[in-house]
């Protein structure tokens, strides 16, 4: 029995209704982890070329993480995978909750699914057995609703990850939901799953997960704990405008150390950035044309980290996480309990869209979380169609009567609820700005923003030029929770591997904007190092506390026996991107299609606010980081000898 790992797959084929077991070689996990790493060998090799998203050859891949119930903390993430419908290449979306030791407890290390069902399905899994079982009574039911239908079906052990409305109308910016309302929401696979007619993913197995040296890694965890559990007073949470007002007036920028984003996301979750990062520049408004001059502090102000706060019930913990930065939420409208709405979630919904109506952003969250529909994409669209609105390329007579202006959060409301039901303009609007766009034609492609198909995240590149770098290069685009430039800092992988960058405390705000080989070496080694991260089911948050207080390296190589160096599992996380890369080249990606849209690079540049002025030389910091990874500079696409160093066999 290997150490950390189950060493197996579970294979499904709903076109034939057949469930088969597959032993894994060591060798593989040894030179792909596990998760992410894992997925990506499988698919690249058994997705045929040209395969259609929604098709019978997409191969759906549920996959745990490497550390994933071995008493390592922050390892709770699981990870779906597949061809993307919404950009056609790489696919994956990430998430918390209890659903990943679910996946190794049945004795997996990944479920992954081919083939089209005739009828809605959800596939049970135990560790004695794995079958497929009719869906009918839940098909049309919303994910939470459908969840606790399922449990109530299966077991109190029973973890469920599931589509709802979205995903089963095959809206392209669906994802896959878990734990009454979290989701795996980018790259679309909500519509994969809702094309199979697989509503749902159950697992309810007891299987002990091996660990090399238990003590070992419980000694690493408590350090690390300690580092979680240090706590000072902060400012409340209405003080956190004018500190990213400050920060806006300085000429020298601070370099972030995660400690203190920990004790942020502590007290307050991801929502103490609201208003602070719409006055720093960091949060795009109004479809990316606007700041803080026209989203004011004053109507920021209802989304005040403590507001949120006052509605938190108790907060909620993903598994093995010390931290807790999400919350179970009351709230005043149709549903009671709500997960606490995350910061992408409240800029996309709120600033993004010019709405400072709260209840509105609550319940739209709730909303778009039982659909299964991201809530970045739903928001940048409904934003792209404001503008639409607003320049004339569509008309009252198109809305179906809706007053699309800036802000009316009434007509946002009922805008998505017909995106879900994919009923008049929002089956137009279902798929995302780009699609939108094509069906609407005119003049409506200059106001979509989205990088290879994908809205971006809600972190704006023109304040942080390493979010853009990341939206345009990653192999499944427009992911903030791959790197920036802020990222490398709180990383501080420099402290425990040899040749990267040290960034001091302070430097000149003016130097983030120009391409250079130092900026390459941070995004590569980001990239490279969040592939590692995702092999082994860690949470991004969690690595923010920087590379000396959470042992990622370490932790593995006490939990799998190994004895690897860090550098070492670098190289596993380059081998995992050119993998990615390479799928997409295989699908006919062109990797120069990704580039973010101009307006988000500052390409015109803004007249007024934080981010006035400011261009990003994306195109010479794309080049840069390809010839980091031995890849064509122009083209992005991996050269022979790249993939020969890299160990990668495409047999």
């Amino acid at each position: 029995m290997p150490d950390a790992y189950m060493g197996s797959i579970l294979r499904v084929d709903l076109s034939g209704e057949t469930i088969s077991e597959e032993r894994i070689p060591d060798s593989i996990y040894e030179n792909y982890l596990s998760g992410l790493g894992l997925a990506a060998y499988i698919l690249f090799k058994e997705i045929p070329a040209g395969a259609d998203p929604l098709g019978p050859d997409n191969i759906l891949g549920f996959v745990s993480g490497l550390l994933t119930g071995t008493g390592s903390l922050f390892a709770g993430r699981w990870m779906v995978t597949g061809k993307s419908p919404l950009t056609g290449g790489w696919g994956d979306a990430n998430c918390g909750g209890t659903f990943s030791p679910a996946i190794k407890r049945c004795g997996y290390d990944g479920i992954f699914i081919r083939g089209i069902s005739e009828n809605p399905v959800y596939l049970y899994v135990t560790g004695e057995k794995a079958e497929l079982r009719d869906a009918s009574h839940v098909w049309g039911k919303d994910a939470v609703e459908a969840e606790k239908m399922l449990v109530a079906e299966t077991g109190p052990r029973s973890r469920v990850a599931l589509i709802g409305e979205a995903g089963e109308k095959r809206s392209l910016i669906s994802g896959i939901c878990n734990d009454g309302g979290r989701i795996a929401a980018r790259s679309g696979l909500g519509a994969v799953m809702g094309s199979k007619r697989l509503k749902a993913v159950v697992l309810n197995g007891a299987k002990r997960i091996p660990v090399h040296d238990r003590d070992a890694v419980h000694k690493l965890s408590g350090k690390c704990g300690q580092w979680v559990r240090m706590q000072s007073p902060l400012i409340p949470g209405g003080m956190m405008a004018y500190l990213g007002a400050f920060m806006r007036f300085l000429p020298v920028q601070m370099a972030l150390d995660g400690m203190l984003y920990k004790m942020f996301l502590r007290k307050w979750g991801t929502g103490s950035m609201n208003q602070m990062s719409v006055e720093m520049g960091d949060a795009p408004v109004k479809n990316w044309l606007g700041s803080h001059i026209d989203f004011t502090a004053k109507k920021s102000a209802a989304t005040n980290p403590d507001i949120l706060k006052q509605r938190e019930i108790i907060k909620y913990h993903c598994y093995a996480c010390p931290l807790g930065c999400g919350g179970i939420c009351s709230t005043k409208g149709k549903y009671a309990r709500t997960h606490k709405p995350e910061y992408e979630s409240v800029i996309a919904l709120g600033g993004l869209c010019m709405n400072n109506d709260i209840e509105s952003i609550f319940y739209l969250n709730e909303l778009l979380n039982r659909a299964g529909m991201d809530t970045i994409s739903a928001g940048a669209t409904v934003a792209f169609a404001i503008e639409c609105y607003e320049s004339g390329v569509i008309t009252r007579h198109d809305t179906g009567g809706l007053e699309l202006t800036w802000g009316n959060s009434t007509a946002i409301v009922e805008l998505v609820r017909a995106m879900i039901r994919r009923e008049g303009i929002g089956d137009i609007l279902a798929d995302g700005s780009r699609k939108a766009a094509e069906r609407i034609g005119g003049d409506a492609k200059s106001h979509a923003v989205h990088a290879g198909g994908q809205e971006p995240g809600m972190h704006d590149g023109r304040d942080d030029p390493g979010y853009a770098l990341h939206y345009s290069v990653e192999p499944t685009p427009g992911r903030h929770t791959i790197g920036s430039f802020m990222y490398y800092e709180m990383f501080q992988l420099w402290k425990v591997i040899k040749g990267l960058p040290r960034i001091w405390p302070l430097y000149m705000k003016g130097s983030k904007y120009t391409a250079n080989k130092k900026k390459a070496v941070m995004g590569a080694a980001c990239s490279r190092f969040m592939n590692v991260v995702n092999g082994a089911g860690l949470c991004l948050f969690g690595t923010f506390l920087g590379a000396k207080r959470i042992p990622t390296f370490d932790w593995i190589n006490a939990a799998t026996g190994w004895s690897r160096t860090p550098e070492e599992y670098m190289e596993i996380g380059g081998r995992i991107q050119t993998v990615k890369q390479l799928f997409n080249i295989k699908h006919g990606i062109e990797p120069n299609n990704f580039l973010l849209t101009g307006r988000a690079t500052g390409d015109p540049p803004l007249v007024e606010g934080a981010n006035a002025g400011r261009t990003v030389d994306i195109k010479g910091m794309i080049r840069d980081y390809w010839k980091q990874f031995g890849w064509d500079e122009k083209t992005g696409k991996p050269t022979a000898e790249s993939v020969i160093r890299s160990g990668i066999r495409e047999d």
